[in-house]
């Protein structure tokens, strides 16, 4: 069974009561609770408990790390970030969802700004599926509505994908890659848009189905991490003459 670790910084919903109305036990418990009903076998953890929750016990026991941030992407320390990015290489699976892009850890593993356009006014998404044969699209129509949802615009400053398998339009005429793979060393990751705070976009059965596709899709293979440095050769090697 796939192991998932759900991270969030647990802000907004001790802070704000209209976004506690929405995700009263916090947005990591209801995207825990759905992750499970699928059978995935579904841990949390949050910005304030002792190495943010992710120590490395709990990071080598995990095959998928969920991610959600918005305001204290900064608290977290740069050590919890490197270990993170150590597992990523290593194979451990990552989903970074909404404003996770300017996560420590989304920015390490990207190398640029993943800085992009926003604008929080209420407006209809709809999400085109732009790769129908991905299986993080599987289940899933030629598209996905959602009422509300805040703009991300383009340009969004992140290198190219693997596969790019939605784009967001906005009611207001911005376009946005919403949902995009990416491999970095043995690892997976998958950044999907939807998910603003004080919308409840994670209670959306199709959004819901995408990011329990999402998990499977990253989660690792069986395949042991490679071997590093120096190599002994496989064959001998002939004496060179004059070398």
């Amino acid at each position: 069974m796939t192991r998932v670790t759900v991270w969030n910084e647990y802000r907004h919903e001790r802070q704000e009561e209209r976004i506690r109305e929405v995700y009263p036990q916090g947005i990591h418990a209801q995207l825990a609770s759905f992750l499970s009903e699928a059978g995935l076998d579904t841990a949390t953890a949050t910005l304030d408990e002792p190495e943010h929750g992710l120590t490395e016990e709990v990071l080598n026991n995990t095959d998928v790390l969920v991610w959600w941030g918005h305001v204290a992407h900064q608290e977290v320390s740069d050590e919890i970030v490197n270990r993170v990015h150590q597992r990523v290489l290593q194979g451990m699976g990552l989903v970074v969802l909404h404003s996770g892009h300017m996560s420590k850890i989304f920015m390490k593993l990207m190398g640029t700004s993943c800085d992009l356009k926003w604008r929080e006014a209420g407006e209809k998404e709809r999400l085109w599926v732009m790769d129908p044969s991905h299986p993080i699209a599987e289940g899933i129509g030629e598209y996905i509505d959602l009422e509300q949802e805040e703009m991300y615009g383009a340009h969004f400053d992140v290198p190219a994908p693997e596969s790019l398998i939605f784009v967001g339009w906005f009611e207001g005429g911005n376009v946005f890659p919403s949902g995009s793979t990416y491999r970095r060393g043995s690892g997976k990751i998958f950044y999907f848009q939807p998910g603003h705070e004080s919308y409840p976009t994670y209670y959306n059965k199709e959004i819901q189905q995408v990011i329990i596709n999402g998990v499977n899709w990253c989660a690792p293979t069986k395949r042991d991490y490679p071997v590093y440095g120096h190599s002994e050769a496989l064959e001998p090697i002939r004496e060179k003459v004059g070398v």
